[in-house]
């Protein structure tokens, strides 16, 4: 067996990624008769052997897709293990009578594994979690060549591109530009922006579960109270005390009187009545 590939035995790109890479430069690449003969002893005879050299001569193009995908600042070490492992799927899957490269084949399975990693990692809150916006996400990150808004004919452009709505464009690139803030504040801040961190304002030092559970129960309790209370009530005294105190746009003694016939002294004492009564039931 060749030299290297014994070598790359003791070799992951998180050890020491400097030297993966040189070696997975030294594995030689098949021929085409030597990728069929492999493949064939794999998919016909569930040779491992030769799946694990399959997989060893392209390590080399695994290297060259995830450094392509250096700009979401994930380690480098990180993305070539997970399209590894997209390359071992894709050699699992593999049938030589479909007359295509191993490489052509394993690409989309090899950035699979990297886009998920992506998705997973960039961001604390996920970007994306659909198929259409994963596609938009990894889309519309290549489609800007610079770190600036998009106008509003580039975001349609875009739009069309991809056969999208607009709005989700400008969403996406909303998420695109967001940015994860650390909860606690970093050691080398200031006094006077430190206050500023998450861990300052987003905390509720008083906070007490049971007092909480205590302040809902009573409430709720008096919620239910009030509105059997209301219920009560004659039809006359149920609208005025909905109109003069549980409406957004209050009514009027004066617009009450008017509907009702009466003066506007006369619905006062109507509402006081009412108030008084339901303040009792609720106090019974």
């Amino acid at each position: 067996m060749n030299k290297a590939l014994q070598t790359m035995d003791w070799m992951t790109p998180g050890a020491n990624l400097n030297a993966y890479i040189q070696g997975t430069a030294t594995v030689p690449i098949l021929s085409i008769e030597e990728e069929r003969s492999l493949g064939e002893a794999l998919y016909y005879e569930e040779d491992l052997d030769a799946a694990r050299r399959l997989v060893m001569s392209h390590l080399r193009f695994v290297v060259h897709i995830a450094r392509s995908y250096s700009g979401y600042g994930l380690p480098l070490a990180d993305l070539i293990q997970e399209g590894n492992v997209g390359l071992m799927k894709a050699v699992r899957r593999f049938n030589p009578e479909k007359g295509v490269r191993v490489v052509s084949f394993a690409v989309h399975w090899i950035k699979a594994e990297i886009h998920e990693f992506i998705l997973r990692n960039w961001r604390i809150v996920k970007v994306a979690t659909t198929k259409a916006q994963r596609k938009l996400f990894f889309n519309l990150r290549s489609a800007k060549k610079e770190l600036q808004w998009l106008t509003a004919d580039e975001a349609k452009a875009v739009a069309d591109d991809l056969g999208v709505e607009l709005k989700d464009v400008k969403e996406m690139e909303m998420r695109l530009y967001s940015r994860d803030a650390a909860f606690d504040a970093p050691a080398d801040e200031d006094e006077d922006s430190v206050q500023y961190a998450p861990v300052f304002f987003l905390n509720d030092k008083n906070a007490d579960p049971a007092e909480q559970v205590e302040k809902d129960d009573y409430e709720g309790d008096n919620n239910y109270r009030l509105a059997e209370a209301v219920k009560s009530l004659d039809e006359r005294s149920q609208d005025i005390l909905q109109r003069r105190w549980l409406e957004d746009k209050k009514a009027t003694l004066h617009q009450l009187a008017d509907e009702y016939g009466v003066s506007a002294e006369r619905i006062r004492q109507l509402e006081k009545n009412a108030m008084k009564k339901v303040r009792g039931l609720m106090e019974a």
